[in-house]
């Protein structure tokens, strides 16, 4: 019994004798890991007071005998002497005693055991008769209470074996345990046959050489024998260990993991843990490691040690399995281990570990439930909320939830828009509920470059940045936005619920820092979070609640109102992170901003906050920028705050959504300063100046006409009697009166305010006439309003205001027109002749707006030079009304204004001449009329002109193309004013409006509407190089054909007694007219040319008298008559339109003489009396 104990002390002490290098692991541990604390908590709680009080009590023990140093007074012969004594007992007593021992066990074994061997064997062959074969181990009973005398023979033998062992006489030492182990197995003593089993392995493990493989099935066997039938689950622990370390040694890990696992239990959670996690090393340290099921086994080990009450190991197994798990996309594997992580960490009061591993499970894309998602977020919230107990005036803690998509941040500076009222509509300005548009953007950019470079005499300043309201991640945030002081500043910040279960956010605000501009201290800083007083520098709103249900995505509108200038930083939301009371799904939107009735019951709730940080645009500008990864500023969340400025709001009264094409509509526009300050400078500027107008400089002031009020029409109108009908009224107006003077920017219109200055709190309403785009279809219109303080001020020099009109016009009138030259002798006097002007109208409403029937009313001119004359009335109707696709034609006399006129006129003055249809004149010459003309007339004079090109030729060529060029050229131009009558709702409306066709050239067809462009024809590309590449500066055939104008003048039907005398001999005045402005070289032929196709259309032939070929040379504008005479022989009908015609101008030698025009075909007719 000696022996036996003393063996299991020795091998006590050889347990775990390399685990220092064989477990891979240092074991630095000053009081054994799997010492039970015998103070602690049965219950396996350690939340108690009772816990601190035995881990100090422990901790001082500890420190207590640290602090005992033994053998400080011995001296250094002492400590030889020691090492001399040690030396000669283990020389001279120990070893021989343990040989003299040996020895004398061994002759008492043979010689004991030759004589009880004989008479076993004798008797048992006579007995028996055969050899009994051996039992296994589990049909063998236990005996394990089976006690030997201390001088039984088998126990010397395990004495031997001992003492050889201890020696390291180990092939020795097996031979005595593998006797031993025989003896001990007939015996059926099986806890000895188990030791003798163990202590054979290792001394066949421990020979020199290895003479005989190391038997595994012995240590499996008395692990069985411990476990199954000794029921000793102690040393069944260390034999299994002690045989984990051999078969580590030899780097047979699977067989050692194995053997580990095997002895797991349900009974003992201690013991299981730990082998569970020696397993799991023996996986990492295979040869190929298998890190996945040595984190699985980690996993395992450390719920065996949470359920034995070892919160700190479980911790550490958990962290470690996490290692492996981290990064893999096994999601619900890594929610697991947070989860546990931060449930043992808050146990330990490892508080900042809790809520880190919380915060891991809420941040990833969670596949779990909402029901499992929503007990995470209250163990989240719970534990948070027990961090922020701990230090209440700390700062305050970044929250995880929900998601901010901060480069989505978007910064409004101003008021929001004013719903419409009624029949009011407010500018629509620029607003957070509008969608970027980067087109739109250049638009707006190109608008008020334009009208500051106007403001600025052409020239726009080198400090001058387009105005941006709204800052958003297209916008530019390289500079400072400036904001105005008692002008709230509107964020945008986006948020994201990534969990299945809502979200619920109280007392959302806005995170600040201001920095005062006025104060003189550097450092003088206020730091506000949320401040319960009402703040002096910067108010803030606050949101009461605002929930984001789950997975979505949710945008919070949060306002600053800065009431001192100085330098605002915005620096993040702060608010309570909650859940809602059962985590049920709701179908509701969160409140509103400013609404503060608790719709939701909160469980539980944290305050906390997150930064709003912005990554500016990455730099690619320099080599050095392109070769590396940087990014530029973006300062979208520091406003300045300036000083106070004007702020103009706008208001379109009666505003139209609809309108014919050319249509005239009045509208009212009111102007009003919100602000405290007065503004002055007041313009408006559009891409489409044709589209509006505020009136010329005296609209304004003159009072619409009784007439046009009473019909509520747009225009000033004055009645006219019966008499005046078809003949034209003349009146006349310079652009300048209308804003379209020369060298200035039709599109930039200063608004006509009275006194030029607009008072803080002052409204004025002035009137606006519109008109429909000639295109049908919906358009857009973007107006720009640009005002100015009557106080400069050094940070922002201007304020805009925009506004998007959406008209949509539907057809109504198509007018095509044509001028060609009158041959009558009327009014010949003011040298130039007269014209006929065509005017064709035709009706393409197609009565999808309601329309009846067109009328049209009044025809008038403008122009420099030329003026409508009279109508030339084609039918005896003159209601001049169009139905549903029907034409009407018009035709008109035109003739030259007077010289005097001419004179007294400035080169901007046009003259007006009015043609009326009915018994009202609208005076073309007044607004709107005029204005819409004039605008219209720029917009003409933008579009490309095909210039001549320059060639080095001589200038003298280069003049004689221009004059003749200008023969063709007319100044021209036709107002067609019409009203409509709709039926609308069972009412008759009665529209008004105009056309615009602008003539240029004679005998040339325009158009009031825009043509459109056809593509031109595919053509084969051409490899080679033409020969002449030169193009030719020679007029047109048209234009050289028009220098001269002819007319013929003679009776129509002439009575002649051919019987009396055979020739009949008629008089015919031949009249030229220069219609140039330079001296022309004529010639007449009145030969007859006999190819020609009239001449043999007529029947017979006459003959002209006298000289055959005239050459006459005419100045400028000239006329002169040629008396000529023609000899008919025959009665009949003759064409007198024969002569023909050439022409050069004088200067030239040879270029450009070419046969005139023919005039119309000029019939006589001869009687014979």
């Amino acid at each position: 019994m000696t022996s036996n104990k003393n063996s299991d002390n020795n091998l006590l002490s050889l347990d775990g004798l390399d685990n220092e290098v064989k477990d891979g692991l240092p074991n630095n541990f000053r009081a054994h890991p799997l010492q039970l604390d015998q103070s602690s908590d049965p219950s396996n709680s350690i939340d108690g007071p009772d816990h601190v009080r035995s881990a100090s009590s422990l901790h001082e023990t500890k420190k207590g005998n640290i602090g005992i140093i033994h053998g400080a007074c011995l001296t250094l012969t002492d400590h030889d002497r020691i090492r001399q004594f040690i030396q000669e007992f283990t020389f001279r007593g120990l070893l021989p005693h343990i040989e003299k021992t040996i020895r004398q066990l061994n002759d008492q074994l043979i010689s004991r055991k030759g004589l009880s061997r004989s008479l076993f064997s004798a008797t048992k062959k006579w007995f028996s008769g055969s050899k009994v074969p051996e039992k296994s181990i589990n049909e063998l009973k236990n005996t394990s209470g089976l006690l030997y005398p201390p001088e039984a023979p088998e126990l010397q033998i395990r004495k031997m074996a001992d003492l050889c062992f201890l020696v390291q006489h180990y092939d020795l030492a097996y031979s005595c345990y593998h006797t031993a182990k025989k003896d001990f197995l007939n015996d059926q003593a099986m806890l000895y046959a188990a030791g003798a089993l163990e202590m054979a392995a290792v001394s066949a493990f421990l020979q020199p050489g290895a003479p005989r493989p190391y038997p595994a099935h012995y240590m499996d066997t008395a692990i069985q024998t411990y476990r199954d039938i000794c029921k000793n689950m102690v040393l069944a622990e260390r034999c299994v260990l002690l045989s984990a370390e051999l078969l580590k040694s030899q780097s047979k890990y699977s067989e050692a993991a194995a053997l580990l696992i095997r002895l797991t239990s349900e009974d003992s959670d201690l013991r299981s843990a730990l082998l569970l996690e020696q397993a799991a090393h023996c996986f990492i340290n295979m040869k190929s490691p298998m890190v996945r099921k040595y984190a699985f086994h980690m996993i395992l080990a450390g719920h065996r040690f949470s359920k034995a009450g070892q919160k700190k190991h479980a911790l550490r197994c958990y962290c470690q399995a996490m290692q492996v798990y981290k990064g893999k996309g096994w999601s619900l594997a890594e929610d697991h281990i947070n989860f546990t992580i931060g449930r043992q960490s808050y146990t330990l009061r490892q508080l900042d570990n809790a809520v880190s591993a919380f915060r891991h499970i809420l941040i990833n894309e969670s596949k779990q439930s909402a029901a499992q998602q929503g007990a995470f977020l209250r163990e989240y919230l719970y534990v948070y909320k027990n961090v922020s107990q701990l230090s209440p005036d700390g700062p305050l803690p970044q929250l995880p939830l929900p998601y901010i998509n901060s480069s989505a941040t978007r910064v409004f500076f101003g008021h929001d828009r004013r719903p419409a009222d009624g029949e009011k509509q407010a500018a629509t300005h620029v607003s957070l509920d509008q969608e970027y548009d980067s087109e739109s953007s250049q638009q707006w950019r190109e608008l008020e470059e334009q009208v500051v470079s106007v403001v600025n005499k052409g020239v726009i300043p080198s400090n001058f940045h387009p105005t941006q309201y709204c800052l958003n991640s297209y916008s530019d945030n390289s500079r400072f936005p400036l904001a105005v002081v008692e002008e709230p500043i509107t964020v945008e910040v986006a948020f994201r619920n990534p969990l299945k279960v809502p979200l619920l956010l109280t007392d959302l605000s806005l995170l600040w820092k201001f920095h005062p501009k006025d104060f003189s201290e550097k450092d003088n800083e206020e730091v506000k979070q949320l401040v319960t007083s009402e703040p002096e520098m910067i108010g803030t709103e606050v949101i009461s609640e605002f929930l984001i249900n789950g997975e979505e995505s949710k945008v919070a509108r949060l306002k600053l109102f800065p009431h001192h200038i100085g330098e605002l930083h915005i620096l993040g939301v702060v608010y309570n992170l909650g859940t809602i009371q059962g985590s049920m799904t709701v179908d509701g939107i969160g409140a509103l901003p400013g609404c503060h009735t608790g719709k939701y019951s909160l469980s539980m709730s944290v305050r906390g906050k997150q930064d709003l940080e912005i990554q500016g645009p990455r730099l690619n500008n320099t080599k050095e920028e392109k070769t590396s990864v940087k990014y530029g500023p973006d300062r979208r969340l520091d406003p300045i705050i300036t000083e106070e400025m004007p702020l103009l709001e706008v208001f379109f009264i009666h505003f139209p959504t609809g309108l014919l094409c050319g249509e005239i509509r009045k509208a009212y526009v009111e102007f009003v300063n919100v602000s405290k300050c007065p503004l002055t400078g007041l313009k408006v500027v559009s891409k489409r100046p044709e589209f509006f107008t505020f009136g010329g400089n005296t609209a304004v002031l003159t009072p619409l006409s009784p007439s046009a009020s009473e019909n509520c029409s747009a225009y000033k109108t004055v009645v006219t009697d019966a008499t005046s009908v078809c003949t034209a009224l003349i009146s006349s107006a310079s652009s300048v009166d209308f804003g379209i003077g020369t060298g200035s920017q039709p599109e930039v219109i200063p608004v006509p305010l009275p006194d030029t200055v607009l008072l803080p709190g002052a409204s004025v309403q002035l009137p606006m006439w519109l008109r429909g785009p000639d295109e049908e279809g919906v358009h857009e219109i973007n107006f720009l309003f640009y005002y100015e303080s009557v106080k400069r001020q050094p940070k922002i020099r201007h304020r805009i205001l925009r506004h998007t009109a959406i008209i949509c016009t539907s057809r109504s009138l198509n007018v095509r027109a044509t001028v060609c030259r009158s041959n009558s002798l009327e009014n010949e006097e003011g040298r130039g002749g007269n014209m006929l002007v065509f005017v064709d109208v035709e009706n393409t409403n197609t009565s999808e707006a309601g329309v009846k029937e067109f009328h049209i009313v009044q025809v008038s001119s403008s122009s420099k030079h030329w003026k409508l004359q009279k109508s030339v009335n084609l039918s005896e109707n003159k209601d001049a009304k169009l139905a549903s696709r029907e034409k009407g034609k018009f035709c008109f006399k035109a003739i030259r204004c007077e010289k005097k006129e001419a004179a007294t006129q400035s080169s901007e003055k046009y003259t007006f001449a009015d043609i009326i249809f009915g018994n009202e004149q609208i005076i073309s010459s007044a607004s709107p009329c005029a204005d819409f003309f004039y605008r219209s007339l720029s917009s003409e004079l933008k579009k490309p002109q095909a210039h001549l090109p320059v060639h080095t030729e001589k200038q003298s060529t280069e003049d004689a193309v221009r004059l003749i060029q200008k023969c063709s050229e007319v100044d021209l131009n036709i107002v067609i004013l019409w009203k409509a009558y709709v039926v609308e709702d069972s009412k008759q409306l009665i529209l008004e409006g105009q056309h615009h066709v602008i003539l240029r050239t004679i005998g040339k067809e325009a158009f009031s509407y825009p043509q459109k462009q056809e593509p031109p024809e595919m053509e084969l590309l051409k490899f080679f190089r033409p020969e002449n590449t030169t193009v030719s500066s020679r007029p047109s055939v048209e234009q050289l054909s028009s220098l001269i104008k002819t007319s013929l003048h003679y009776p129509e039907s002439f009575n002649h007694p051919f019987h009396q005398k055979s020739l009949c001999l008629v008089p015919v005045t031949l009249l030229l007219s220069n219609c140039s402005k330079a001296d022309v070289d004529v010639i007449v032929d009145l030969r007859h040319k006999t190819t020609s196709p009239e001449a043999l259309e007529i029947h017979a032939s006459f003959t002209w008298l006298g000289q055959t070929q005239y050459k006459l040379q005419l100045k400028s504008q000239e006329i002169h008559s040629l008396q000529l005479k023609a000899c008919f022989v025959h009665t009949g009908v003759y064409n007198l339109g024969t002569p023909r015609v050439f022409a050069k101008l004088s200067d030239q030698v040879t270029v450009f003489e070419t046969s005139q025009q023919n005039s119309m075909p000029a019939l006589i007719i001869i009687n014979n009396v």
